[in-house]
């Protein structure tokens, strides 16, 4: 049911011109506020603040908390040292759970494919449905409903749970169990007085 407006309009709120030869991801729209750019450079400062790996693993530097005090001060000064580190096992987790399912990247493929479907069309003229026109939320929300049921046969929801219950894991269990660097280790040993 979705039709188009008059031919060369506007829609107003839609995506700015790009300039020729711009890449494949400055074509596909981001939401407001963000760009291609932007997630680069998020990306780029947090591989420039990865700590070194073989610190990160070093068995060395594992040991049991003595008590549940040092559990939570190992934990939050593990995660303001690894953020980055954490960040990327996270991404990895996410991108091994997508790369082993085919049907989750079909899933994805689908909704990638309806959005964009959508998006030049509304791009040719405003889209209308039930008689009113469809903002780009709107527009998402179509393609996420066409996208819906690949999503459910694909097991989308148990690859999300899995994804979160295997970051939890694994983080926690190297933020626990890992002493924290340098003379933080002393401060942790130390009793108030």
């Amino acid at each position: 049911m979705l039709s188009g407006g008059s031919k060369g309009e506007q829609v107003s709120g839609g995506p700015e011109p790009l300039p020729q030869g711009a890449g494949v991801l400055s074509r596909i729209w981001l939401p407001k506020g963000l760009s291609v750019s932007l997630m680069k450079e998020w990306l780029e400062k947090r591989r420039k603040s990865i700590r070194p790996w073989a610190g990160f693993v070093d068995q060395r530097k594992f040991s049991k908390p003595h008590n549940l005090g040092e559990v939570c001060q190992r934990l939050v000064k593990n995660v303001h040292t690894y953020n980055s580190n954490y960040t990327f096992i996270f991404l990895g987790l996410i991108l091994y759970c997508i790369v082993s399912s085919p049907m989750l990247l079909i899933a994805l493929a689908v909704f990638i494919g309806a959005f964009y479907i959508i998006h030049l069309k509304s791009l040719e003229s405003k889209l209308v449905l039930l008689g009113k026109e469809l903002t780009v939320p709107h527009q998402m929300a179509v393609a996420g409903a066409i996208s819906l049921p690949v999503f459910w046969l694909a097991g989308a929801g148990a690859a999300v749970f899995w994804i979160l219950g295997a970051t939890l894991f694994v983080i926690g269990s190297h933020a626990v169990f890992r002493d924290p660097e340098g003379s933080d280790l002393d401060e942790l040993l130390m009793e108030p007085v």
